[in-house]
């Protein structure tokens, strides 16, 4: 239910809150007429923001709001104008019910005006001569929005949460309120408008009408839901291989990643202060690293022509097979992909269980394996089931195993490129397909709704909790051990041995040293003018980290936000608006990438060709895991360390920064290190946004393996990692370590 609550009486004691929502109300209104007036409206065509500035009174491409109204025939632009000016007019009355309603109803006409015109003016089948007719000359019509259109749409959303705090929802707070709308916002522009209009191609036939029939046609067919292989068939359909795959590969990474997690934290003394962190950086390997060079790897291990089958064939006659493409292969590449996420959702977790609880129940005579099944273990399911639901969407998304040693082993991810990169370019079918993902993903993430259900598992309070955590039992601990250990072992053997041909002449032919891959990527030279990046992966080196770290913090400060929101505050549509943070997730790149050129190539958000459509495909790909690593923590925060903050009164923004985010600070990592190293090694997503100008390290590195030259794909591979390695130390020392006053076990 919607929390709504009457606005606190005016009184002595509100005075102080009173006038700081008017200083925030005035802040957004002046923040909204100076970029109307003052920053160019539109996206300026070929003219960076710094040459834009100056001609903001002049050009139409790079005139302010204001301007373009007054003098380039573009009228409906009043309508911004007018909402600010209904909004400052509710500034001048006294809070309460009817501000509420001013700066809802400014605000909307606002919102409504400026979004509406730009939709409408963008949509295929408007003509400008009709523009013209109505509203005079308009040569060039309307261009996507700038800047300055981008802040006054911002200030608008900021006074519309604003409004609904005054009418009494969300407690009369306007930062929560500006939250829910902005962050709503948000996943409505960049989640469901692209993947909706991926979507609605599902129900379009080949004329493009609207049929459901050809949608029922496109999934009734055997391909994608045959039983086949349950009667002595080849195989299934694809829709069962990619449900049967996704819950092999989310259970053993939620398992795996655990036992990684509860080795790491609780393995011993000496391995919590010794090997933890060299644990933490071999765990991380598969996540820093680009799709393919794990596939790569894993083939010339246990490929045809690997060092497992020529093995078997000296040592005992076996003739070499095809045996490990196919649901094994995908599987164990999807295991050493995913089980790194698991692992960084898990070990925030284990890190929070209070010691106490688990010290309450062996003074109650339980012994280690008894205290660790019924107190450590329960305290533990919303880490798990998070790590199931992230591990279930990035298994049924993921292409690029699939595709590199799935052999005949068909799954909806591969299909999909196929039917949109392949000869037949069916786009119906598609996103046909692409619907029964989401069909996937949405009935995981209820399921996983029904299994956490209302039960409290919060762990960290603000109580002092200075216990020590309970070592491992032995019997996990050696399981820990026995499976944890050697899959570890095993990553570093894989990565070790796929690396090698970044050093070597030519694998499988030439196996002298060599440094040549290098200094082609990356060469440096003294000119005429000082030092030269000769080398030819400089610039798409330099595009990718910078495009990167600009999308990392966003991704995390976006995520805790909304995991904050949906765990402190209740609202109408909250399993929606969780479900929109997850649903980009459960696209497969490809269809991603492709629904952001359709979203994004026509006003009024006309953002292909740029590298800000590459920032915020990396910012919502990357945002679930974020969402989910805090929920998990969230869900271990006591209420009371909120409420104690308000009752000193810290308003709900400096109760947020200065004590939820310090106990949040596991979670934080793991938002930051994923989305900086999946922006740097993503490559289905983006394939279809880059351009000249804006290359990425993936798409050199792919351009190279399809001409055949390893040498410098690996080469580039293995800088890529040294980078991202350097970039994880470096997050995690900034953030540091969350501190919760508990003691270490002596060693």
């Amino acid at each position: 239910m919607n929390v709504r609550t009457e606005p606190p009486p005016a009184g002595s004691g509100m005075n102080r809150a009173q006038a700081r929502a008017r200083r925030v109300l005035f802040a957004w209104l002046a923040l909204g007429a100076a970029a109307f007036a003052l920053l160019p409206w539109y996206f300026p065509q070929n003219v960076t923001l710094l040459r834009a500035l100056p001609g903001v009174f002049g050009g139409g491409e790079t005139a302010s709001g204001l301007v373009q109204a007054l003098r380039h025939g573009r009228p409906w632009l009043w309508s911004g104008l007018a909402g600010l000016a209904l909004c400052a007019w509710a500034w001048r009355l006294p809070a309460g019910r009817g501000q509420g309603r001013m700066l809802l109803a400014g605000s909307a006409l606002g919102l409504a005006g400026l979004v509406g015109s730009g939709f409408a003016i963008g949509a295929a089948g408007w003509s400008y001569e009709w523009l013209n007719a109505a509203f005079g000359a308009l040569p060039n019509g309307q261009f996507g929005i700038g800047l300055g259109g981008a802040l006054v749409l911002l200030a608008l959303l900021m006074l519309l949460g604003a409004g609904v705090a005054r009418l009494g929802y969300f407690r009369g707070d306007f930062f929560v309120a500006g939250a829910v709308v902005l962050c709503a916002a948000l996943l409505l522009l960049f989640v469901a408008l692209p993947v909706g209009k991926a979507l609605v191609g599902a129900f379009l036939d080949d004329s493009g009408a609207f049929s459901p029939a050809a949608l029922i046609e496109r999934l009734a067919h055997e391909r994608v839901w045959g039983l086949a292989c349950l009667a002595g068939g080849v195989r299934c359909g694809t829709a069962w291989n990619t449900l049967a795959l996704a819950l092999l590969t989310a259970g053993g990474t939620t398992l795996m990643g655990t036992l990684i997690a509860l080795y790491a934290e609780r393995g011993s003394a000496g391995l919590t202060r010794g090997m933890g962190r060299t644990l933490n950086v071999v765990a991380l390997l598969p996540i820093i690293t680009p799709p393919f060079v794990v596939g790569l790897g894993l083939i010339l291990l246990f490929g045809r022509a690997g060092l497992l089958n020529q093995f078997l064939e000296w040592a005992f006659g076996i003739a070499p097979t095809r045996w490990f493409y196919g649901l094994f292969g995908i599987w164990l590449a999807q295991m050493f992909a995913f089980t790194p996420i698991a692992f960084m959702i898990m070990r925030g977790v284990v890190q929070g269980i209070a010691p106490s609880m688990e010290e309450a129940a062996q003074t109650l005579r339980a012994s280690r394996l008894e205290t660790f099944r019924t107190v450590t273990l329960p305290l533990m399911k919303p880490g798990l089931a998070n790590a199931f639901l992230v591990g279930f969407i990035e298994s049924i998304a993921d292409f690029g195993n699939p595709i590199v040693v799935g052999g005949q082993y068909s799954v909806l991810s591969t299909d999909i490129f196929f039917a949109i990169v392949g000869a037949q370019y069916d786009q119906g079918r598609a996103a046909s397909l692409a619907l029964v993902l989401t069909a996937f993903a949405l009935a995981v993430f209820f399921v996983q709704q029904r299994v956490l259900g209302r039960t409290s598992y919060t762990t960290v309070s603000g109580k002092g909790d200075a216990g020590i955590a309970m070592p491992l039992p032995e019997r996990v601990r050696r399981l820990a051990l026995g499976l944890a250990g050697p899959w570890l072992a095993f990553t570093l053997l894989v990565y070790l041995f796929a690396f090698t041909g970044g050093f070597v002449q030519t694998w499988g032919r030439d196996y002298t040293p060599t440094l040549r891959h290098f200094v082609t990527a990356f060469d440096l030279q003294w000119g005429a003018h000082g030092l030269v990046w000769a080398g030819t992966a400089w610039n798409s080196l330099f595009t990718t980290i910078r495009l990167a770290a600009l999308a990392a913090p966003v991704c995390a400060l976006i995520g805790l936000l909304i995991s904050w929101l949906l765990a402190r505050t209740q609202f109408v549509g909250q399993r929606a608006f969780e479900f929109g943070a997850l649903l980009a997730f459960a696209i497969p790149g490809t269809v991603l990438g492709v629904s952001y050129i359709l979203a994004f190539n026509v006003p009024p958000f006309e953002l292909t060709g740029t590298g800000l459509i590459i920032v915020l495909c990396f910012v919502f790909r990357a945002l679930p895991v974020g969402v989910r690593a805090g929920t998990a923590s969230f869900k271990q925060l006591d209420r009371n360390l909120d409420e104690a903050s308000t009752m000193l009164r810290a308003n709900t923004a400096t109760t947020l920064a200065r004590v939820v985010l310090p106990l949040l600070k596991p979670a934080l990592v793991t938002a930051l290190v994923y989305s900086f190293v999946r922006s740097m090694t993503t490559v289905s997503a983006v394939i279809f946004l880059v351009t000249a100008e804006n290359e990425l390290a993936t798409t050199y590195i792919i351009g190279r393996v399809g001409n055949g030259d390893y040498g410098v794909a690996l080469a580039y591979c293995t800088v890529l990692i040294v980078l991202m390695s350097a970039a994880t130390a470096l997050i995690q020392f900034l953030v540091g370590e969350r501190q919760l006053g508990r003691r270490k076990a002596a060693a």
